[in-house]
């Protein structure tokens, strides 16, 4: 259907809310391209490759033809107005993908026909399972080498069940040519990929015994969602296409059906016939039904008050926080006030800003079930709700949260410094308000070495933060690995004393302590005992003995590291009426804690990590190989999806570098978390690499 004459906005019954995923490399970015040309909303078919699409407008996605960021477009089609989330593939950017399928309703997922269904895809669909979202397939890249639409079909219902099913299969037997409408039982011949040049013809005689089967196994799944419908199917009545769309459309609403289309996006080869099925086949948030928030239920209703949710902040150097949100209900309006819930502040409503293709254009309302972007919200960033008033709920406007998949933890740790001098503070406030758009990027002070940690998903993912470090805010930073947070602990018990005496003209200092230490059991941390007797150290004194005894755990005796896991007892000492002091008796525990940790048979602990790494199965003997070679103990794999989860526990030291090296084993497809386990021993080998690498820093320091 050619498209029709735009409108701004449109009833919530009128509108479609769709996100494009899938794993990297299947053309989701092209698609959305070929849409937006379809529909009219650009004048010519950008190209990736020529960097010359909607979607990836910035230089890192173009420099890497692949999306990074997440993009809004709305077009309008058969007098619909349908909202296109074009997410990133790349795992590392797997949050915007997320974000994307929490405020849609449904789903198109990009499949490659050569590659099938990937990792990435698999991962996508579990989450859009959790969230309930219609589910509907477009195979893609059909005239590629080896291309099947048919192997991917049926690698699609291996992977995701029974009730995927076709609603077009490819027209030609070689070259694709067009689809084949198994609804409507016509053909679709594209002449080339100018908007609209395709036409309806009959089914070649040599494809229709083929598409008469794939029908019969569309009619056998549809007519299961109605009885009555499957009735007069049996009897072999004759079914309208409207019944059929009905049909199809409740069952794909919440997951029972999943129709698969097929095409060629960077040709706009079923562009159109996808954009029907948008309309027909896929729920508008009206039909899709209220959302449950906590203790609030949300109807697509424009009289009920505003509840609106930030999905998406990017950080502007120049226009500061831009907000895409979802209106989920009420009217969202031009130069008025709603409340941040989280911060309960009050927020002015600029005028918001709609996309069509890479031009905006204001609004003056969003309804329920549209989308926009606002900017210059003071305190309100992704994640937040802007309410009509506060609280929002018996429980308090805290009680507002999105329900959803959680997000992956970071795993690729640099210690980043700023490359300049007096740089330091433009650094850091550039990479908060980065972590504000990328809530997968982790930043913190590691407390131990007081470097500064980012970390990030993959190396690509922490590369990709410099990069937008350097274009976006001018600053400059370099990265180093950072250090293994190593520990010390005691194997055997020892005394120490410790007396510190210092007279000079004045008043003297005079404190002394006689202490013993044992080990305790691995995350028992420290304990303190006091047994002091008779009044030998005063009660105002002992807690300046294990302040002392304190200060020299930061700093064990084998390599400078904290030590944990120890009892200390404090047995006797000594004072003076008038010299001693707090800190005579913080000195003096500090003393005698050094000396009983020299003699207490102290040990270098290294942290070890529980990995798990999710792989296809081909690659599954390599990467366990690479985990033996890193000191890896395996504790067990399982079959999860297409992939196998690999679990096994590994030294922290051993995979610091692992992200690139599991990128390569698996051509990028494998992709792994880690989760702190305890502490163990570290062999004496590393211990003395440790040490020598220690004393090398403190040459260079001192040359």
């Amino acid at each position: 259907m050619r498209p029709t004459t735009p409108f701004v906005g449109g009833a919530p019954d009128r509108i479609r809310n769709v996100a494009l995923v899938g794993h990297r490399g299947s053309g989701k970015t092209s698609l959305h391209e070929a849409l937006l040309y379809e529909a009219g909303v650009l004048n010519r078919l950008g190209s990736v490759p020529e960097a010359t699409t909607v979607s990836d407008s910035d230089a890192e996605e173009q420099a890497r033809q692949m999306s990074i960021s997440m993009t809004l477009s709305s077009l309008y089609w058969q007098e619909r107005k349908i909202n296109l989330l074009d997410t990133p593939g790349e795992p590392s950017f797997i949050a915007d993908a997320l974000a994307a399928l929490r405020v849609c309703e449904s789903a198109v997922f990009v499949v490659n026909a050569v590659g099938g269904v990937e990792v990435s895809t698999s991962r996508l669909w579990a989450r859009a399972a959790e969230l309930d979202s219609a589910r509907l397939v477009f195979v893609n890249m059909l005239d590629r080498d080896r291309a099947d639409f048919f192997s991917t079909l049926d690698a699609l219902k291996q992977a995701f069940g029974p009730h995927v099913l076709a609603t077009e299969i490819p027209l030609g037997a070689g070259d694709v040519e067009g689809v084949i409408d198994l609804l409507d039982m016509a053909a679709f011949r594209h002449g080339s990929s100018e908007r609209g040049d395709f036409q309806a013809a009959p089914i070649p005689d040599e494809q229709m015994e083929l598409a008469v089967s794939y029908r019969e196994r569309l009619m056998d799944e549809v007519s299961e969602v109605s009885d009555v419908l499957m009735e007069r199917y049996l009897e072999g009545e004759q079914i309208s296409h409207e019944e059929i769309a009905a049909a199809l459309k409740q069952g794909t609403n919440h997951g029972k059906l999943f129709p698969v289309t097929c095409g060629v996006a960077t040709r706009n080869l079923g562009t159109s016939r996808l954009l029907d099925a948008i309309v027909e086949d896929l729920p508008s948030p009206v039909k899709h039904g209220p959302l449950a928030v906590g203790e609030v239920e949300l109807s697509a209703s424009e009289e009920d008050e505003l509840f609106a949710y930030v999905f998406k902040t990017r950080a502007d150097p120049y226009a500061g926080r831009v907000n895409l949100l979802r209106v989920y209900q009420g009217v969202l309006c031009h130069d008025t006030h709603a409340f941040n819930a989280r911060s309960h502040a009050r927020e002015r409503i600029g005028q918001p800003m709609v996309f069509l293709g890479k031009a905006g254009e204001h609004t003056q309302e969003v309804g329920p079930g549209d989308m926009a972007a606002v900017a210059k919200l003071k305190d309100t960033r992704a994640g937040d709700w802007l309410v009509a008033r506060l609280p929002v709920s018996e429980e308090g406007a805290g009680s507002l949260e999105m329900p959803g998949p959680g997000l992956p933890t970071p795993v690729m740790a640099f210690a980043v410094e700023a490359a300049g001098k007096g740089e330091e503070d433009k650094v850091f406030s550039s990479l908060r308000r980065l972590q504000e758009e990328d809530p997968t990027i982790d930043l913190h002070r590691d407390l131990q070495t007081g470097e500064q940690i980012v970390a990030g998903l993959s190396q690509v993912h922490v590369e990709v933060i410099v990069e937008r470090l350097r274009s976006r805010f001018g600053v400059e930073v370099a990265l180093k690995p950072p250090r293994v947070p190593y520990r010390e602990t005691i194997r055997a018990s020892a005394r120490g004393q410790g007396r510190h005496k210092k007279q000079t003209g004045g008043r003297g200092q005079f404190g002394a302590c006689h202490i013993e230490i044992s080990p305790l059991r691995q995350g028992e941390g420290f304990e303190f005992v006091n047994q002091i007797k008779g009044g030998t150290i005063p009660s105002q004194f002992i807690p300046a003995v294990e302040k002392g005894v304190l200060e020299a755990m930061a700093a064990g005796p084998v390599a400078g590291y904290p030590v944990k896991d120890v009892r200390v007892t404090l047995l006797d000492g000594s004072f003076h009426a008038v010299d001693s002091s707090e800190l005579a008796f913080k000195l003096a525990g500090a003393l005698a804690m050094k000396e009983a940790l020299a003699q207490a048979r102290p040990v270098l602990l290294e942290p070890l990590m529980l990995v798990t790494v999710s792989v296809p199965e081909e690659h599954v003997g390599e990467v366990m190989g690479d985990l033996n070679s890193r000191r890896g103990r395996p504790q067990g794999m399982e079959p999860a999806g297409s992939t196998t989860e690999i679990r096994a526990e590994v030294p922290m030291a051993e995979m610091l570098g692992y992200a690139p090296d599991l990128r390569s084993i698996t051509q990028g497809q494998g992709d792994y978390t880690l989760e702190l386990l305890r502490y163990e021993p570290a062999p004496s080998e590393l211990a003395k690499k440790v040490l020598e690498q220690l004393d090398g820093e403190r040459a260079a320091i001192h040359a």
